[in-house]
């Protein structure tokens, strides 16, 4: 074998050696790489399980459609916003106009694929109205807000986790009247939460408090739960709501309870104008009768000279003084007396 041809078999046996090398870690490479994507694959793999799993266990389809009327004030949106954190089952939506009909809000729950309403209704920027309905058959509730204090507003040392489940606690008196029980029914299918419901937190840290009060006003309150020695804190928002009226439909339908104890929130504040006008016009008339009281008073401490009853007694035409001046004086007055008598005589007419 030549010179050249044994240089020639050792550069190809280098060159299959390298290629052998490079396959080899080409190999290796493609080994880990399908290992990292086995183990993505995996991790989704869990997770969509669990979903699955989940998914299962969530029967109660439950979702909250909240919003308000356009034109609502700070402190009504800042409540709306309260009450959504507090609902991880809850949507939103844009403002609704007033001039629509209520009715609008079933079409729109609809779409939003909700089959509960909260609704806050502004008037005047001053009143604000919370109906609550069941879009599918009903009822729903109007109530009227009154006392609302919102969480920035409070500052309350409490504090829950967001999308945690809250336990619903309903005063002895829910379960006196019949309106009460369909309120407190009504209460607990829009406010609680619905278990494993995909927004939801696995745990309870907070407690939904409700109590009635005088008038059947319900008082709400949210309180943390601290620790396992169940003390309470109070988060925030709070809110008293005032039953108006009870329908039998959504927005709709028959009216199957009228609250006698409520009164229009104009009807109070005429009666307060009225009064405040009845009350300045009073003030106004003591204020007179003050001054001509003093007035009086003044004149009768003033010490004035009565010179009549200083020279004479007026009483049986006596003298009053024996001097001389007061005797000429009443001597001038005597014969004014007697000739005015003499006058008014029946003169003589000359028959018998």
């Amino acid at each position: 074998m030549g010179k050249f041809s044994k240089i020639k078999k050792v550069q190809q046996e280098e060159t299959a050696k390298g290629k052998m090398e490079w396959e080899a870690a080409g190999a290796k490479d493609s080994s880990d790489d399908s290992s990292d994507e086995s183990d993505d694959q995996q991790v989704p793999q869990k997770q969509t399980e669990e979903t699955r799993k989940r998914a299962e266990l969530w029967t109660n389809r439950e979702r909250v459609l909240v919003l308000c009327s356009r034109g609502a004030d700070v402190r009504t949106r800042y409540l709306m916003k309260d009450i959504k954190d507090l609902l991880p089952h809850a949507k939103g939506d844009s403002k609704l106009d007033q001039q629509k009909s209520l009715k609008a809000l079933n079409e729109i729950a609809e779409m939003k694929n909700c089959t509960k309403v909260m609704y806050f209704e502004s008037r005047k920027r001053k009143d604000t109205y919370l109906w609550m309905s069941n879009v599918e058959k009903g009822p729903s509730i109007k109530f009227l807000v009154h006392n609302v204090h919102t969480m920035k507003e409070l500052k309350m040392s409490g504090n829950c986790l967001k999308a945690s489940r809250p336990v619903l606690s309903f005063d002895d008196a829910f379960e006196q009247k019949p309106h009460l029980k369909l309120i407190k029914e009504v209460l607990m299918q829009t406010l609680g939460t619905p278990h494993h419901h995909p927004r939801s937190q696995p745990f309870v840290d907070h407690v939904f408090n409700f109590s009635v009060g005088e008038g059947d006003k319900i008082w709400f309150r949210n309180f943390q739960i601290v620790d396992e020695s169940l003390q309470l804190q109070e988060v925030g928002p709070r809110f008293v709501l005032e039953m108006v009226r009870l329908f039998a439909g959504s927005f709709e339908g028959a009216v199957l309870y009228d609250n006698p104890n409520y009164v229009s929130p104009n009807v109070i504040r005429r009666e307060h104008r009225k009064g405040q006008h009845a009350y300045i016009e009073k003030q106004l008339a003591l204020k007179a009768s003050n001054i001509k009281q003093a007035k009086v008073t003044e004149i009768l401490a003033e010490k004035t000279v009565d010179l009549v009853g200083k020279e004479f007694d007026t009483q049986d035409n006596a003298i009053a003084d024996s001097t001389e001046a007061a005797a000429q004086i009443a001597a001038q007055i005597e014969k004014r007396r007697v000739r005015k008598k003499k006058s008014q005589s029946a003169k003589y007419t000359g028959s018998d």
